[in-house]
């Protein structure tokens, strides 16, 4: 799935366009016992109740595409008879009426789920009459199929908070009892998929919140889906395979590593305008070499990182986009203008020990002016109010900072 069918899909979760037409639940405490299980019409819930599962169904679509979000193939005996898939079909065609196959179901996650606390397994069934498009994008009456498909939503359930509150009977603030309340989504899947605009039996959209320690126990054990690293930890091996060959200096390396950053973010742009936006960019290990061998590494060190690449990403090698460290680059970028600010405060320095303005021992004066040299004739004093100043002209094309703020000249 991409974001484009993603969002066809996920629009439609609204009062007004969910066609949502059962929900179950099972509630499982701490000792994974089963405390509720329950099943009802969509329809039939009420205003407030509707609301917040078409937030929880939302939250199973939303997130970064790769990362929050992955689009999961099954693996090969996942479609045989008796296979994971074979439930989910069965699941989807009795569109959640199926007590003794929801009851199956929900023991398959209990058995697998690896959590200590309690949690909601919620299970929603939907049929989308996918509308025709023309060539334009333009949506028609007449219906190309219907997707009928299932989310599987898995929510925490915890105590709440202890807060005061306002007892109207007895007209007092009192500690107000605690309640186990329903958290954000957690886990999530979608199947089958909705690819091209088309039912795709041979994929799962599947949903994480935490992209550095997904529950990958929920793809492997219980979908039987070839599994797959999201770029948060793609990422994150990238720059452990690099740095775990560098030296003890943690700023060396950050530096080091920024370096390779921007190297990586030049090949991208150089090679998208190579290709084109349309093919994806996938990083294998020459390119790899080639980057670190631009920021620096000796040939003999960047083959040796770059085969340690290829077998960690042996299965499936991660797009170049993937690996770009935003937060990285972006802090290196500041480091870069304060290391700039901190040369211009130095030069500034000699440039005023020079003129005889400061020495070595001495402070800065009170008042500190700099302007272009053409000006300096231009600037007098006056009296203005029984008080002098200091007049400097200025042309509509200039610029002033005070004491580090730019001030707006009219």
């Amino acid at each position: 799935m991409n974001k484009k069918d993603i969002l066809e899909i996920k629009r439609r979760f609204t009062k007004e366009g969910a066609t949502f037409s059962k929900l179950a639940g099972c509630y499982v405490n701490s000792n994974k016992e089963k405390i509720l299980t329950f099943r009802d019409t969509f329809l039939n819930i009420t205003d407030d109740e509707l609301f917040k599962y078409l937030e929880i169904a939302k939250k199973s679509m939303s997130g970064k595409l790769m990362n929050n979000l992955l689009d999961l193939e099954f693996a090969a005996d996942a479609e045989e008879e008796g296979g994971a898939q074979s439930l989910l079909l069965r699941l989807r065609d009795c569109r959640l009426e199926d007590d003794e196959l929801l009851d199956e179901f929900y023991e398959k996650v209990i058995s697998s789920y690896d959590k200590i606390d309690n949690y909601l397994i919620l299970l929603f069934h939907d049929a989308y009459d996918v509308p025709m498009k023309t060539s334009d994008n333009l949506a028609l009456d007449d219906s190309e199929e219907v997707y009928e498909y299932i989310i599987c939503a898995i929510c925490p359930v915890d105590l709440s908070k202890q807060v005061l509150g306002y007892d109207q009977d007895d007209n007092k603030f009192e500690a107000l009892e605690r309640d186990w309340v329903v958290g954000t989504c957690e886990s999530a899947f979608t199947f089958p998929a909705f690819s091209e605009r088309s039912t795709d039996l041979h994929h799962a959209l599947v949903y994480t919140k935490d992209v550095k320690n997904p529950h990958t126990e929920l793809w492997n054990d219980v979908l039987n889906l070839k599994s797959e690293y999201t770029s948060f930890q793609k990422r994150s091996a990238f720059t452990n395979l690099v740095t775990e060959t560098l030296g003890a200096d943690e700023e060396e390396n950050m530096d080091t590593m920024l370096e390779v950053q921007k190297n990586l973010s030049d090949f991208i742009t150089l090679e998208t305008e190579r290709r084109g936006e349309e093919e994806p960019l996938v990083m294998n290990k020459d390119d790899v070499a080639s980057v670190l061998e631009d920021a620096g590494f000796a040939e003999e060190q960047a083959t040796l990182i770059s085969d340690r690449f290829e077998d960690f990403f042996e299965e499936k090698l991660p797009l170049a986009d993937e690996l770009v460290d935003d937060k990285l680059m972006k802090n290196g970028e500041l480091k870069l203008e304060k290391k700039e600010l901190q040369r211009k405060v130095v030069e500034m320095t000699r440039e005023m020990e020079e003129a005889g303005l400061r020495t070595p021992d001495t402070d800065l004066p009170p008042i500190l002016v700099r302007i272009p040299e053409e000006k300096q004739a231009r600037i007098n004093t006056t009296f203005i109010d029984g008080e002098r100043v200091l007049v400097i002209p200025i042309d509509d094309i200039d610029t002033a900072v005070i004491n580090g703020k730019k001030i707006e000249i009219d």
